[in-house]
């Protein structure tokens, strides 16, 4: 299967590097992409908006399923959103929707408002910033190397306010690879009508994958996020 690989915040298609071998063996066609803003055009990543992201993907998955092969989306954190949109723009056209620590936002919603500015960016903040869940797995060497290749996020991106509107989303398998929240967490948060899992409760076709570790398991475990991808393709 076609996978388009969609990255967080402050991170390119490289950073989905790791987990590309496992996806290989198991025969599928790994398609890490680097959003707006984030690429040679960060110079100008205070333009890009959610939608330009959306866009990008749409069109990545127009290209990926034009020969008739399935096609699945994978977006890690702030990608989750991203592709959480491209799936309700083209719900048939995404034979799986996986969320890495992340989810999709319901209408009306943004990715996060909270994050500090600057001039139109949203810089990676410092590590006090997280909570210390957030960055479980993470040792000083790895996090001095994801400071070192970290890429300001376009602040419109974290918040522009999502838009939704073709209900077949709800139908579109989903798989939710549980982080830094577990699933049995999740799904407390469900009964509780959490607004961050409000779209979550809402698909009807939806498992989850637990891997605990902080919410970078692509550089906390790899391996692990690798074959975790393999099953949610499965």
């Amino acid at each position: 299967m076609k996978a388009i690989l969609v990255p967080g915040f402050w991170l390119d298609g490289s950073s989905w590097s790791d987990t590309l071998p496992a996806l290989e063996a198991a025969g599928h066609e790994p398609i890490p992409i680097t959003l707006p803003g984030m690429g040679a055009d960060r110079a100008d990543a205070a333009a890009v908006a959610l939608d330009d992201q959306v866009d990008a993907v749409v069109a990545a998955l127009d290209a990926a399923a034009a020969d008739g092969a399935p096609v699945a989306l994978v977006g890690h954190s702030g990608g989750g959103t991203v592709i959480g949109v491209v799936t309700d723009r083209r719900p048939e056209l995404v034979a799986r929707a996986v969320y890495v620590d992340s989810g999709p936002l319901a209408e009306g919603g943004s990715i996060n408002d909270e994050l500090p500015i600057e001039e139109g960016v949203i810089p990676l903040p410092d590590w006090g910033f997280f909570e210390q869940e957030e960055l479980a797995g993470l040792d000083d060497a790895t996090l001095e190397r994801f400071r070192a290749s970290s890429i300001p996020t376009p602040a419109r991106v974290a918040n522009d306010t999502v838009h939704l509107d073709d209900e077949r989303r709800w139908a579109v398998p989903s798989i939710v690879i549980a982080s830094t929240m577990s699933s049995e967490l999740l799904q407390q948060l469900i009964a509780k009508d959490h607004p961050y899992v409000r779209e979550i409760a809402k698909l009807r076709d939806v498992r989850y994958i637990d891997l605990p570790t902080g919410h970078w398991p692509q550089f906390s475990r790899p391996a692990d996020l690798g074959a975790a991808l393999v099953d949610a393709l499965s």
